[in-house]
């Protein structure tokens, strides 16, 4: 595996070294060109061997930054063969930058400048045509700019011209497109990140609503029962016996639910999964409420006009549930409830109340989670809630939850 796909990593290299790569091609054809140009230029004069050998540099060096400034080295580059044109039809190794620079351009300038690139090398090419053919008739006095090797030599110079330029463009697109891609392949992973932290924090606060529904019931009830047990175990322990049965009832169906959450959690199959309370369910909790010593008047009005959502039911159930264990909590003894269900055209309205006292602090903006909790779930199913302290004396929480209009 070492050895596995070596062009890969080559290019991988060049790409993430093109300052250093550029700079030791650009350094080593301007070092190559210099030589092969100071040899051509031995058979002139001294004078014009430099300035051959300058015209060299400037049309070369240039190629070092090639990728870092391309604009620059572009117009450098240009006003060397400018300066070239003033010494008649000379042809240099480095006018190899010429089709060099418009490739360059095409893949990294801007569209502008890459356009702006391909005409100076087509009218490069035109005047380079007209120098060297002049150049050689000047002797004649003629003037040979409409024949046919010069149209030869016309479109072979702007074909490598404009080949160098069109493979550049490709180069150019397949750039952008490759940028694109991974660009959207990295939007799509922290789109992805970001859901799953959203789906984690919502599961979150699912699972922390359940577990303060049931711990929160089941011991106000276990501690309700327990009170009553000790004092009752003195005068009648027949009482304290079937009192501690309700208190050994209600923790194992507290255990129940809680082994049910921690087997979603866990994702183990061979944990006992109980249905999710529904409605149905809620005589089963006014007993258990009648059990601790809390006496509810439960009713029910008007008939469903269509079946709400499990999760809605479960809501309505939890509101119940958290409604009826605050009465326990903090409306004090000697206290009485009324559970009501009614049904409308739009929806559900349960209303819970209670003449107790001690409640007068709570409210959804108060501190406690289980209002709270209430609350977001039945926002969930587009519901209201409200819970205050009556005028009298008491608590009342109402809560409505409308049917899904599919």
């Amino acid at each position: 595996m070492i050895f596995s796909n070596p062009h890969r990593r080559i290019d991988r290299w060049i790409r993430e070294n093109s300052s250093k790569v550029d700079f030791a091609t650009g350094l080593a054809f301007t070092l190559l060109c210099l030589l092969l140009t100071a040899t051509i230029g031995f058979s002139s004069s001294l004078l014009m061997t430099l300035s051959l050998v300058a015209i060299s540099l400037m049309q070369t060096a240039p190629l070092m930054m090639r990728r870092a400034r391309p604009w620059l080295a572009t117009l450098i580059i240009t006003f060397g063969h400018l300066l070239q044109l003033a010494f008649g039809g000379l042809v240099l190794p480095s006018q190899l930058s010429v089709p060099i620079m418009v490739y360059t351009m095409a893949v990294y300038g801007k569209r502008w400048q890459s356009f702006t690139t391909l005409g100076f090398g087509l009218l490069g090419a035109l005047l380079a045509t007209i120098s060297m053919f002049n150049s050689g008739s000047s002797s004649a006095g003629g003037f040979t700019f409409i024949s046919f090797d010069t149209m030869i030599s016309f479109v072979g110079l702007a074909l490598v011209v404009t080949v160098s330029w069109t493979f550049g463009d490709l180069a150019r697109n397949r750039r952008l497109t490759m940028k694109a891609l991974q660009d959207h392949a990295d939007r799509l992973e922290k789109e992805r990140v970001i859901e799953r932290d959203l789906a984690a924090a919502d599961e979150r606060n699912h699972i922390a609503r359940e577990m303060h529904d049931i711990v929160a019931h089941s011991l106000s009830v276990i501690i309700t029962q327990a009170d009553g047990a000790r004092y009752a175990a003195v005068n009648d322990p027949e009482i304290a016996i079937d009192t501690l049965k309700t208190v050994s009832d209600t923790g194992r169906a507290s255990l129940r639910e809680m082994r049910r959450l921690l087997g979603v959690l866990r994702k183990d199959e061979e944990v006992e999964n109980r249905p999710l309370p529904t409605l149905a369910n809620v005589r089963d909790l006014v007993q258990n409420a009648e059990t601790a010593g809390l006496a509810v008047e439960f009713g029910f009005t008007g008939s469903p006009r269509k079946e709400l959502p499990a999760g809605a039911e479960l809501t309505a159930y939890r509101s119940i549930q958290e409604a009826l264990t605050n009465v326990v909590k903090h409306a004090g003894p000697n206290t009485a409830a009324s559970v009501q269900l009614n049904w409308t055209s739009r929806g559900l309205e349960l209303l819970i109340e209670d003449n107790g006292r001690g409640a007068g602090s709570l409210t959804l903006e108060g501190q406690g989670y289980g209002l709270k909790g209430m609350s977001e779930r039945v926002a969930l199913y587009d519901g209201t809630c409200n819970a205050s302290p009556r005028t009298g004396g008491g608590f009342a929480v109402s809560v409505f939850i409308p049917y899904s209009e599919d």
